[in-house]
């Protein structure tokens, strides 16, 4: 069969691609928060063409954390660091994840089609069971179903936007490979509804040492809080931990937690100006009062900004309800009538529920669609059928994310210069190709416009 050859397209829309971050509710944010989490997000945000979602992710808190006085308050700080930090509630959206009730009504439609063999083996699951094993107990001894539907609630929290991309650590991508089997296998049974969202890993992600030069974190104790009164921050970094040398002795960068710490807030010129200082045998005490300052100078006008709003929480319940308000008339609300129906949540009214299976299986017909699939040898392929016919028909890939980028490059009506990578189905030429393509792609921006 020949290769597909000099196709043809109208000039489409361009597609915006949707990055969806998550937000988690629990905790006082810390400067490693801030340093690794929170300025690169929002400096990506306002530099590149992207539609933004940020969410607080207030149900998933409650997997873990059983006290609503803590829950409440943990949601407004996060709420107020990031609109402190420089959050734009006006140009992306952001929202409560309480705020849309379509993500639960989403997460028991992925639930009914969500494979249980799977979320056995989720990670987090996985290890509550391996602990149980070595203390002598029984399996899910202690382990509530939240945490075992985790995986679940977060594949809604990502479909119902369609997001394109995801921003996480290398210990979530597993949940965003399983969003992914949890789509494909609804697109599979109810027509092609989800985009299949693909996990985004920053290499270069900056951890910040902690007080004791371990990693920051809050289950080591050694934290920084990120809006320290300014007395209690000078205090908290002279308790750095420190060698023994004295002023006038060279010191190394090296392993320093106090130089790491100020290499991520200061300028590539002011940090090799401090390692000078280090070589020249600054004093501890000295080093600890130029970090200080270099912190606060960055610090004060977002602690400022974060005192006033923490004053005035009705401000931020107002922003909140904002911008699930508008998600949700948006996108949210349209995207689950369209789920609803494809299902046969329908309206009763409307006929036998016999005549209605017909007309959508017919309307289904009518519409080219792909379907993505593994095959015995482990490799991963998808195909561009209308009805029972194979229009067009790909190579193995040897992951699904490669499938999966190539699909999403076609649902864009990007098939770019490379075409070896699928072929003609059988009597199919590419005049019929190319007014499938047209059709398939006009139908995702028509949904997408919609939702």
């Amino acid at each position: 069969m020949p290769f597909i050859r000099d196709l043809e397209f109208p000039a489409l829309a361009t597609h915006t691609p949707r990055v969806l971050t998550g937000i988690t509710t629990s905790g006082t944010p810390h400067l490693g928060n801030y340093v690794g989490a929170i300025r690169p997000a929002l400096a990506s945000a306002r530099a590149r063409d992207e539609e933004n979602f940020y969410f607080l992710a207030d149900l998933h808190a409650l997997v873990k954390c059983g006290d609503p006085a803590r829950v409440q308050r943990s949601t407004l700080e996060i709420a107020a660091t990031w609109l402190a930090c420089g959050l734009d509630a006006d140009s992306i959206w952001f929202y409560r994840q309480s705020d849309i009730p379509e993500i639960p009504e989403l997460t028991w439609l992925l639930t009914c089609v969500a494979g249980k063999g799977l979320l056995n083996r989720a990670h987090a699951y996985k290890a509550a069971v391996d602990r149980n094993r070595a203390e002598g107990e029984d399996d899910d001894a202690g382990i509530n179903a939240g945490l075992f539907m985790y995986p679940v609630l977060m594949a809604a929290d990502i479909l119902i936007f369609n997001a394109d991309k995801v921003p996480v650590g290398r210990d979530q991508v597993q949940h965003i490979e399983m969003a992914r089997d949890f789509a494909q296998r609804f697109n599979h049974l109810y027509g092609d509804h989800f985009t299949l969202p693909e996990a985004v890993i920053d290499e270069n992600v900056a951890t910040l040492p902690g007080l004791d030069g371990r990693k920051m974190s809050k289950s080591y104790d050694n934290t920084i809080p990120l809006f320290a009164p300014r007395a209690e921050l000078k205090k908290l970094i002279a308790g750095i931990v420190t060698d023994s040398r004295a002023p006038g002795q060279p010191k190394d960068t090296e392993g320093s937690a106090l130089f790491q710490i100020y290499q991520a807030f200061a300028t590539a010129e002011e940090t090799r100006a401090f390692a000078q200082a280090f070589a020249d045998g600054i004093g501890w005490g000295e080093a600890k009062q130029v970090l200080f300052e270099r912190i606060d100078r960055e610090v004060a006008p977002l602690r400022e900004k974060y005192a006033a709003l923490m004053a005035r929480p009705a401000e931020i319940e107002a922003i909140l309800r904002k911008g699930a308000a508008r998600l949700r008339e948006a996108h949210a609300t349209p995207t689950l009538a369209r789920l609803r129906e494809a299902v046969g949540l329908r309206d009763l009214s409307q006929g036998p529920a016999r005549a209605s299976a017909a007309a959508v299986k017919k309307e289904a017909a009518a519409l080219p669609a792909i379907k993505q699939y593994r095959e015995a040898d482990g490799k991963f392929y998808f195909k561009l059928v209308l009805g029972e016919r194979v229009l067009l028909q790909s190579v193995g890939f040897d992951s699904p994310r490669d499938a999966g980028v190539r699909v999403a490059a076609i649902r864009h009506g990007e098939i770019g210069d490379a075409q070896s990578d699928f072929r003609l189905g059988e009597g199919v030429t590419t005049e019929e190709v190319n007014a499938a393509l047209a059709a398939f792609v006009a139908a995702q921006l028509d949904a997408g416009d919609g939702g």
